[in-house]
Parts: C-alpha cells; structure tokens; sequence
C-alpha cells in the first residue's frame, strides 16, 4: 500500500507542476516534473510486476490491464513531450494512471491467465495493449484538437500561453496516430481470430462486435483523411464515438463482473 501512495504522490506532483506551468509564461518546470514522473513510472512498473506476474500464471484482470495500459501512456507520452505538443495532456493521463494505482490496490480482482501455455496468446495481448494505448492517445489529442478549435474561436487561446500547440500540429500527430493504432487494432483482431477459439463466444461476442464496429470507424476515418482530406468536427465526433465503443468492449463486462458483482 506504501509503494501504491508513494506512485500516487509523485504523479499528482508531475501533473500539479505541468498544470501550474500553464498559467506562466515561462512554462511549466520539465525538470522537477520529469523527475517526478519518472519516479512515478518506475513505481509504477514495480507495483505492476508485483500485482501481474503471479505463479503459475498472470493475473490480467481489468484494474491491473487499465493500470498497465496507463502505465504504458505514460511512458510514451513523456518519452515524446520533448519532441511533440503534448503538455495539456499530461496532467490527465498523469493523473488516470495515478488513480488506477489507488483504485488498484483498493479494489483487488484477479483474472488468471497463463500465457506459457499458449505463447501466440502473448502476441495477440501485446498487439491488444498497444492498439488501445495508441487509440486512447489518438483520444486524448481528439480532445486537445477540440479545446483548441473552441479556445481559438472564442479567441481565449492566451489564457494557457505556450502550453496551447499550433492546431495544425496536434491534428497531424492526430491522424498519426490514428493511423498507427487502427494498423494496431487490425493485426490485434487477426491474431484473435488466428489464435484464439472463444471470439464469438457468449461472453466474448459483445466484445469482438464492439472492436470490429471501432475497427470500421477507424478505418473510415483514415481511409476518409487520406484519400479525401476529412478533418474537422466530423473526424472529431466519429473518433471519440469510436473510442467510446472500443472501451465498452473491452470494460464493460469485466467492470461489471471483476467490480460489481464481486462487491
């Protein structure tokens, strides 16, 4: 329980530095919040090794997956804030992953897998992870463009000072992203269907429907940006509602089962 509030700590601290940086002109101090964070991250991944890799096999249940998948945003999200205009989103992934690690330790489940015994199932889990790290990014920069897009037409835009980033900027780290994370979701649902037998299993088809639905607004999207040149609030809305669906598959029914039922 130390080590979980310890991490706790010290990313509000990395959020309540970058999120004080805002409102000065001189920006948020990278230093002290880099080697906040960082301390969090390395907190972080120790705590998951602890709660993940149990004997005989892996405990995967939806706190441990949402917390290593916040885990994994956070790192990738400080490892590119040196290079990409991704200040206003650290506090909230900063933030969530930080969350997940209290809600973690007081809401304990397990979901036992063992994934010695099937080794292609760790590519499929693993093209699963960083599918829905990169969408969930590609969300958050849906957001950001958003915020922009309503700061600059009320022409408020100088309340954040530096902290906003060129709008042309985030939308082509946007459709990046997107990209990316739509080829993710693709050979994350190929691997399903090669090496896995239970996809359209009662407790899994609401699952594989909701992806394959996100998969084609995803690619419509891409495909859209690409070949016609969408962006806009259109690209805004469809992604968010794509987002939304890829979350409900995957958490919907575990959060019911893994907390509600089981509290």
């Amino acid at each position: 329980m130390l080590l979980d509030v310890l991490c706790f700590v010290f990313y509000l601290i990395a959020s309540a530095i970058v999120v004080a940086g805002m409102f000065d002109k001189k920006g948020p101090n990278k230093t002290l919040a880099t080697v906040s964070v960082v301390i969090a991250i390395v907190l972080h991944a120790y705590i998951l090794k602890l709660g993940v890799f149990l004997s005989p096999g892996q405990n995967m249940s939806m706190l441990n997956v949402a917390s290593l998948i916040g885990w994994l945003i956070s790192v990738t999200m400080l490892v590119t804030s040196f290079k990409l205009p991704n200040t206003i989103l650290l506090p909230v992934i900063y933030g969530f992953s930080g969350l997940i690690v209290i809600a973690n330790s007081q809401l304990p489940s397990a979901h036992m897998m063992n994934v010695g015994i099937k080794p292609t199932l760790l590519i499929h889990i693993g093209l699963s992870l960083f599918a829905y790290a990169s969408l969930s990014i590609a969300f958050l920069y849906t957001l950001q463009l958003s915020y922009i897009n309503l700061r600059l037409k009320e022409k408020k835009a100088s309340l954040l000072h530096s902290s906003l980033p060129p709008l042309m900027a985030v939308e082509n780290i946007l459709f990046k992203l997107l990209l990316v994370g739509t080829v993710l979701l693709t050979l994350s649902l190929i691997t399903g269907f090669m090496f896995l037998d239970d996809m359209f299993a009662k407790e899994q088809a609401h699952k594989t429907v909701l992806a394959l639905i996100a998969w084609v607004i995803y690619g419509v999207i891409v495909i859209g940006h690409w070949l016609y040149g969408w962006r806009g609030r259109w690209v805004i809305t469809t992604s968010i509602l794509a987002a939304a669906l890829l979350t409900l598959g995957y958490f919907g029914s575990r959060f019911v089962r893994e907390v509600l039922l089981s509290s």
